[in-house]
């Protein structure tokens, strides 16, 4: 059943007044509400100092804690941290070696982390079963054998992995090898991570409370936030910067470009490099996501500032009807060291569909009868199916090859789907969009899937056995039941 009948079987207030695929999410307000408003992002002053997480190299601790933070208006909030403030330390690994991080649960309540694109054993994935009791304490031994890349940690206890990750526990997860390096990009202060973020605010407070609505939607604030501050700005240098973009929000898509329309180019997406430079005016990016960017700022005149934005893309999405600032790059100096973009960046074998031995189908547009994880009236699924801990859904092999396709064609909501334990391939887009983007022609783990779209993507899973989930990553959904496991034998 779709959303939008499933709101009018159910007897609650009829908040599409339209049909058809085109329409998207709602958000902190409804649909009906929103209809008309151009402007309900607000956006701040851009005169606060981008905040850069520290880097913490090999073996760390996490101490997942309750503190403050000043957030809004220098007020303080209450929020839930890996340190004495939003946002836990960027954590650097080096290919090739193994990485125990100890995490101590000092929080009334369970938590667990998720290494959102490292491809590490079952116990050590952070599936939802595998939780830390309050009190407790856990290390991770994560091998890294896979290829550089952006890739982030963050909670993933069932029924409260949103409101965990909204209240601030989320985290960088950088990987680098050889052949990255031996490209020579901008790096120390030319290389910036931006973790963006949406957030909701009760007074100064941070406010995580989603109406039955907006679990069907998905909770969107009106604040954005970069690396935890609200309406940044960075200092920049006339030349070459490499941009590491999260999106760590819980349900909103961007549309990233540069307020004075620029190019930038895409170089690396979830999984790492891409084959060569994607040059591009605007990049989606969906919860989850990451994007790897190389901006040259040469054309901004000193003291000048260009904003990063989120353009429109959509009239029927009430977060694509608007667009937005997200931060401020000020040019600050004259010069920046020496770079010339390379013509091609790494080597990505196709995976041959000749090798497949199966392929899935699966209806992500479904909603089901019954209590959802927040206590909804109806539940998002996935092939008519909701999230049981102890349920098997679907069995693979180890080292074999299949396609997945995610079929949203009769769907209204944005579905983020990202599968645990495996990079993929994306082979093809059907319908809604049609084509792939600059970031699906690389390795990745997270594909956005919007209303009116079927997606293919192509793995081989790993030698890793044991149990793994797939979910959509608009988490909202994903603790509404979104989200099936999958066993490797």
């Amino acid at each position: 059943m779709k959303r939008r009948e499933f709101i009018k079987t159910s007897g609650l207030s009829a908040i599409t007044a339209w049909a058809g695929p085109s329409l998207l999410l709602s958000a902190c307000h409804t649909e009906e509400d929103m209809i008309g408003e151009d402007n309900w992002i607000v956006e701040g002053s851009f005169n606060q100092p981008l905040f850069r997480p520290a880097i913490v190299e090999g073996n760390t601790t996490l101490n997942v804690q309750t503190t403050t933070a000043q957030m809004l208006n220098n007020s303080s909030s209450s929020i839930l941290s890996y340190r004495n403030g939003l946002l836990g330390n960027t954590i650097k690994a080096t290919s090739g070696e193994t990485v125990s991080v100890q995490v101590q649960n000092n929080l009334s309540e369970e938590t667990n982390i998720h290494w959102h694109g490292l491809i590490v054993p079952e116990d050590m994935d952070g599936h939802p079963k595998d939780l830390i009791a309050g009190g407790g304490s856990f290390t991770y031994t994560l091998p890294i054998n896979q290829r550089a890349g952006t890739y982030w940690y963050h909670p993933h206890p069932h029924e409260a992995t949103a409101r965990q990750v909204f209240k601030g526990l989320a985290g960088m997860f950088i990987v680098t090898d050889s052949e990255e390096a031996a490209l020579n990009l901008p790096s120390g202060d030319f290389e910036i991570p931006l973790i963006i973020q949406d957030k909701r605010f009760s007074g100064s407070s941070l406010d995580y409370s989603p109406s039955e609505d907006e679990i069907m939607t998905g909770y969107l604030g009106e604040h954005i936030i970069v690396n935890g501050i609200y309406a940044p700005v960075a200092s920049i240098a006339k030349g070459w910067q490499r941009l590491r973009v999260l999106n760590g929000s819980t349900a909103r898509v961007y549309n990233l470009a540069f307020s004075n329309g620029m190019s930038f180019h895409v170089i690396g997406a979830d999984g790492g490099l891409l084959a060569t430079p994607e040059n591009v005016n605007s990049l989606m990016l969906a919860p989850g996501e990451r994007a790897d960017v190389l901006v040259d700022f040469s054309g901004i005149a000193l003291g000048q500032s260009v904003y990063l934005q989120s353009k429109k893309f959509s009239q029927y999405n009430v977060q694509g009807r608007q667009q937005f600032n997200i931060m401020k790059f000020v040019m600050a100096q004259a010069t920046a060291p020496a770079f010339t973009l390379p013509a091609t960046l790494s080597t990505i074998n196709m995976i041959p569909v000749a090798s497949v031995v199966k392929t899935r189908t699966f209806d992500i547009a479904a909603l089901v009868g019954g209590m959802g994880g927040h206590g909804g009236m109806g539940r998002h699924s996935i092939g008519g199916k909701t999230f049981q801990m102890d349920r098997v859904d679907e069995t693979v092999q180890a080292n074999t090859t299949e396609i997945w396709e995610f079929d949203n064609w009769m769907g209204d909501e944005i579905h983020p789907m990202h599968i645990h334990g495996v990079q993929f391939q994306i082979l093809e887009r059907t319908g809604g969009r049609g084509n792939l983007i600059a970031t699906e022609k690389g390795w990745k783990d997270t594909v956005l899937v919007m209303p009116g779209e079927k997606v293919r993507v192509i793995m081989t899973f790993p030698s890793y056995t044991g149990v793994f989930v797939f979910h959509c990553h608009n988490l909202e959904h994903e603790d509404d039941g979104m989200m099936l496991n999958f066993e490797i034998i």
